[in-house]
Parts: structure tokens; sequence; C-alpha cells
């Protein structure tokens, strides 16, 4: 009798079509995939587009996320501006040094939203959003369409994608603005100089 043989291709396509479970990527993998160096940093790339302007607004810095102290974001052109996020809210560093800015601003809203996104704190942003992720660990992307009344009346919906960090964020708003991050540069370090950790400190 003639034994049917299968191409090893095919036997190992309907392998992995039988255990689609253990090869998923899902949330829990990607925030532990993005909080796993104890510092990522490099430059981003902002660039604001609204409806009434012909071009964005671009500005440029860097960015520092430690992840037991918070993050740095560093702006250096159009204009300097250092912010710092952390557990204790959102400050800005002027000639004084750090000062507390409130917690309700629009800008303080969507600074926290960047740090849950770097962190990959998908518990945190599964508070307001519902969570759709697709691709696996080496090219990802995460759609987060608003859940809570007051956000929707802000975003439509936010598209992130990256591979081992972050690597692009996009922020769709209701009035048809929207803001484009790229961080495609970002890289992992062990720790902090201590310039920054003093900035964490202060």
């Amino acid at each position: 009798m003639t034994r049917l043989r299968l191409p090893r291709v095919l036997i190992t396509t309907l392998a992995l079509l039988a255990s689609p479970l253990a090869l998923a990527f899902d949330l829990h993998d990607l925030q532990q995939q993005l909080s796993k160096p104890a510092v990522v940093k490099g430059p981003f790339v902002q660039e604001k587009h609204l409806r009434a302007l012909p071009q964005p607004l671009t500005s440029k810095g860097e960015f520092v996320l430690a992840r037991d102290h918070g993050l740095l974001w560093l702006l250096q052109t159009p204009l300097r501006q250092d912010y710092r996020i952390d557990a204790q809210g959102i400050a800005r560093r002027d000639a004084n040094g750090w000062q507390t800015l409130p917690s309700r601003s629009a800008g303080a809203e969507q600074n926290r939203l960047f740090f849950a996104v770097l962190q990959g704190d998908s518990t945190g942003l599964q508070r307001d959003f519902d969570l759709a992720l697709s691709g696996d660990a080496d090219h990802w992307q995460l759609r987060l369409t608003p859940r809570s009344m007051l956000l929707k009346q802000v975003f439509t919906q936010i598209d992130i994608s990256g591979a081992a960090y972050v690597q692009r964020i996009e922020l769709q708003e209701t009035q048809g603005d929207s803001t484009v991050l790229r961080m495609p540069d970002s890289h992992g370090e062990a720790a902090l100089t201590d310039a920054e950790r003093a900035d964490f400190a202060d």
C-alpha cells in the first residue's frame, strides 16, 4: 500500500494552523516586550495636522522613558521646552525648576496618553479604550477606540505601530485634525545618566 507523503512545508503549515493560541501575539506579550528595557530613549518628530493650515506644524526633540521613574519629553524645535511625566503628574521646566501643570489640561491628557502607550500599559489603556492588536512581535499594530464619552469628544481613534519599541503614533481627532508622532530610532539602555536621574529626582 502506497503511503501518502505530505510536503514538509504543508505539514508545518497545518501544525501552525492547529495551534493558533500558542502563536498568538497578545496584549500581555506586547506589554512585556515594551516594558523590558529599564530605559528607552531616542529622537521624535511630531506633526500636528490642522484643517486650517496647508502644512503640518512640526516639532522635534528627544524622549527618555524610564520604567521605574517616568517620561522626559524634551522639545528642541521650534522652541525648547522640557516636560516630565511621572506618578506625581506632569511638570514643565522653567527658570525656577520643575513646575506642576494642571492635571486636566488637554496637553496633560495627551502627554499622559503618550506615557501609557510608550510603556505598553495595556491595563491602563483598557480603562478608557477598546484595544485591537494585530501582527507579531516584529511588526505589530494597535488601534485604540475611545470608550468614554469624554474621550469620544476628542478622538475618533488612535493607531500605534512598532516592533521592539513604539515607532509611530497617530491620533485622529473628532474635529478633523490629527497628530502623528514618529520615533524610528528608539533604543534601550541599562540605566539613566546622572543628569536624567537628577531630572526625575527634582
